[in-house]
C-alpha cells in the first residue's frame, strides 16, 4: 500500500449505486402492490414490504459503514440480498397461489418492460395500462373468437392482469438488483483478503508513521 493511505478510506456514495437505485424502486413498487393487492387483514403485506424497506436500507447502511469496517459492509449487503430473495419468494408465492402467469424473461411483456428502464411507479403503471391496451387491441382484432393470450411455462393461459403484470416486473427488477448484488458481496469479499480490514490499514499507517 502507498505511504498516503488514509486511515478512513472515502465510503458512502450508494446513492450512485445501481442495485440502491433498484432497490428503492423496487420498495416503491411493493408498497403500492400491497396496498392494492394484498389483503390488508394478512401479515403478509407488512413483510413484503418489511423484506423490501430492509433490502434498500442494507445496501446503504452497509456502503456508509465500509469506512471504518469492510466485514459490516459484507455483512449488510449480505442482508440486503438475503431480504430481496425472501420478497422474490413472495411475489413469487403470489402468483403461484392465484394461478397467475410466471412470466419468462423473454415474454415480450417483459422484453418491453426493460426497454422502458423504468424509474418511478408512475413510469411502472403507465406500462402496465400500454400492456392491458395492448391486449384489448389484439383481442378485437380477433374475429374468430379466440381469446387473446400469452405464453408463459406450461402452455397459454388467459390476458395478464394488472396485478400479474406488476409482480412480474418486480420480479424483473428484483432478478436483476440480486445479480447485481451478488456482484458487489464479490467485490467486497476480494478487497476485505486484499486489504483487510479497519484494524489492519490502522497497523499499516502507524507502522509507516514510526518508521518515517
Amino acid at each position: 500500500m502507498g505511504s498516503d493511505e488514509p486511515l478512513i478510506p472515502k465510503h458512502g456514495g450508494y446513492r450512485k449505486l445501481k442495485s440502491f437505485q433498484l432497490g428503492q424502486l423496487i420498495y416503491d413498487i411493493t408498497v403500492r402492490f400491497c396496498e392494492r393487492h394484498i389483503d390488508r387483514r394478512s401479515r403478509t403485506g407488512d413483510q413484503m414490504a418489511q423484506a423490501a424497506r430492509s433490502g434498500v436500507q442494507n445496501i446503504g447502511e452497509g456502503s456508509q459503514a465500509s469506512g471504518t469496517s469492510k466485514k459490516t459492509e459484507l455483512k449488510l449487503t449480505n442482508v440486503a440480498r438475503a431480504s430481496l430473495e425472501e420478497l422474490r419468494l413472495d411475489y413469487e408465492d403470489f402468483l403461484r397461489q392465484r394461478g397467475l402467469p410466471l412470466l419468462p424473461p423473454d415474454h415480450p411483456a417483459l422484453v418491453r418492460f426493460k426497454a422502458r428502464r423504468c424509474a418511478t411507479v408512475e413510469e411502472v403503471r403507465l406500462w402496465v395500462e400500454d400492456e392491458q391496451g395492448r391486449t384489448r387491441t389484439d383481442r378485437d382484432r380477433q374475429r374468430d373468437g379466440v381469446a387473446s393470450s400469452v405464453l408463459v411455462r406450461g402452455g397459454r393461459v388467459p390476458s395478464v392482469s394488472s396485478s400479474a403484470l406488476v409482480a412480474n416486473a418486480a420480479l424483473s427488477l428484483l432478478n436483476l438488483c440480486c445479480y447485481l448484488l451478488d456482484r458487489q458481496l464479490e467485490a467486497q469479499a476480494q478487497t476485505f483478503e486484499r486489504e483487510g480490514g479497519f484494524t489492519e490499514r490502522l497497523y499499516r499507517i502507524r507502522s509507516q508513521k514510526r518508521r518515517r
